[in-house]
């Protein structure tokens, strides 16, 4: 099963691949990893995604939290949670292609944020899930580049991270 871990963590120079090594040392894969400070300078929040059974999911936060760096962990999918990824996407924009890809945008709620005479520059937010639909609705010959962010998320109402 899919799980999105937050954590709150020192925001000190090899912290990161302290987090990252325990995932590896372990065997387990990190689907998508997002890293950056709060509110606190002092703090970094980090959000991995990684699956595995309900055992293996309760050993990764076991672990992170034995780490001295990380000072709380929250597992947002045990919960009610909202959960945003970017993605920006690179697409041949000629002719008939052209309108097409403009009204594909604005069904799914994007942003042309580049033009060029023979592309597209394509902003995109919202779920994993909603992201791969746009990548399956347009013609894959189109897709010249793609760079996606990883998933964030926050707990949703009175749910919060904090120390």
């Amino acid at each position: 099963m899919r799980h999105i871990i937050s954590l709150l963590m020192e925001n000190e120079a090899g912290a990161l691949s302290r987090v990252a090594g325990l995932f590896s040392a372990r065997g387990y894969n990190i689907e998508s990893l997002v890293v950056a400070p709060t509110e606190d300078p002092t703090l970094s929040r980090m959000t991995i995604v990684t699956s595995g059974s309900d055992a293996v999911i309760e050993q990764i936060n076991k672990q992170l939290n034995k780490l001295i760096d990380v000072a709380a962990v929250m597992d947002l999918s045990e919960g009610e949670h909202l959960e945003r990824e970017l993605m920006l996407v690179k697409v041949r924009a000629v002719g008939k292609d052209r309108e097409e890809l403009k009204r594909m945008t604005d069904i799914f709620r994007g942003r042309i944020i580049d033009v060029s005479d023979l592309t597209y520059t394509i902003e995109l937010t919202g779920t994993g899930h909603k992201l791969e639909r746009f990548l399956q609705a347009i013609e894959r010959d189109l897709i010249l580049e793609t760079v996606r962010t990883g998933a964030s998320g926050i707990g949703r109402g009175e749910r919060i991270l904090k120390l």
